[in-house]
């Protein structure tokens, strides 16, 4: 497979809110986050809300500027890009976001919408269009009849459909689909999720998955990349994470889902405790080590370094090798 996707030192920091007359210092949303994605492939990006996940999705389509890091689209350097360049990657680098409703204009038919996609990249003629959105349509499973109506009158599922079928119209490698079922009935999620599924088997299609169901991960991507405030706690293999994860945030995460296989579920579970810290004064040393049952006072004083025994399964953890052999059963904090 050949690589679509390179993310490197990707830091990002937005504007902290004034208090009067006093500047406050900025707030970092993302610290050196790192992730690839190859062709065919699905990665899924997951944590608790306020992890980072969307700030990342947004900034692989560049609208967040990053602080610090690289971004490299099928070779192509994507921070600080002129916007011809950008232009043309976006043809390749789609979107389908959680509600569907704000990507789509209530003015316009559904047709019209997927045919300004293809307009405004030159597919097809003005003749040729309405026989491509019918196409798409059916594709993603609505009737050619769907082209005629509006936003309004679709479902939140099928709303999501077109979202879908718009991101198709133009032929793209891969898709950043942010949290794009976790507004949908559950049911419904299993349809959208299956068809997903269908057009990377089809089409060859790549997607970086956000979402903050593990489970659904697990299910879905072949990889996972996890995030907890704003850095990669754990990425690799989804079997391999989910068979032995070498974080404990990952198998606190895992714990607390709905089993895939039960045969894998923990038989000592270690609940997250409290919040997850303000990004705006996080903790020194290992962010997550206010809520680990296993911290250590060195914890406190090192930044762990993403790292581990098997190439492509990482996890910042300095304690990660005595977790993992004792399978949180018989291990103590020391």
């Amino acid at each position: 497979m050949s690589r679509l996707l390179d993310v490197a030192g990707l830091t990002v920091d937005f504007r902290g809110q004034r208090q009067g007359w006093v500047k406050a210092p900025p707030v970092r949303a993302l610290s050196d986050v790192a992730l690839h994605v190859d062709s065919g492939e699905i990665v899924g990006i997951v944590g608790e809300s306020g992890s980072g996940k969307t700030t990342l999705g947004r900034a692989i389509l560049g609208l967040i500027r990053p602080t610090e890091g690289s971004i490299h689209f099928e070779g192509t350097p994507l921070v600080g890009a002129p916007p011809k360049q950008m232009r043309a990657v976006r043809r390749r680098l789609q979107a389908v976001f959680q509600d569907p409703t704000s990507s789509l204009n209530p003015s316009m038919t559904v047709g019209a919408a997927i045919a300004e996609a293809l307009a405004l990249h030159g597919i097809g003629t003005r003749e040729e269009r309405p026989a491509r959105v019918a196409a798409l349509l059916e594709r993603v499973g609505l009737p050619a009849s769907a082209a005629a109506r509006y936003p309004r009158m679709l479902s939140g599922g099928q709303r999501q459909r077109v979202g879908i079928a718009r991101a198709l119209a133009v032929e793209p490698a891969l898709i950043v689909a942010d949290e794009a079922v976790s507004a949908l009935d559950v049911s419904v999620q299993a349809g959208i999720v299956n068809l997903l599924s269908d057009l990377r088997d089809e089409l060859g299609l790549a997607m970086l998955f956000v979402s903050h169901d593990l489970s659904l991960v697990g299910y879905f991507c072949d990889r996972v990349v996890v995030l907890y405030l704003g850095r990669v706690m754990e990425s690799g293999p989804v079997d391999a994470i989910f068979a032995a994860p070498r974080h404990p945030y990952t198998r606190a995460l895992i714990d607390a889902a709905p089993a895939i296989d039960p045969a894998q579920r923990s038989t000592a579970t270690a609940p997250l405790r409290g919040d997850p810290p303000s990004p705006m004064a996080p903790p020194s040393g290992c962010v997550f080590r206010t809520r680990c049952p296993h911290a250590i006072a060195r914890c406190a004083e090192v930044v762990p370094p993403l790292e581990g025994p098997a190439e492509g399964h990482r996890a910042a953890c300095i304690r990660q090798d005595e977790l993992t052999s004792a399978n949180h059963q018989e291990f103590v904090p020391s």
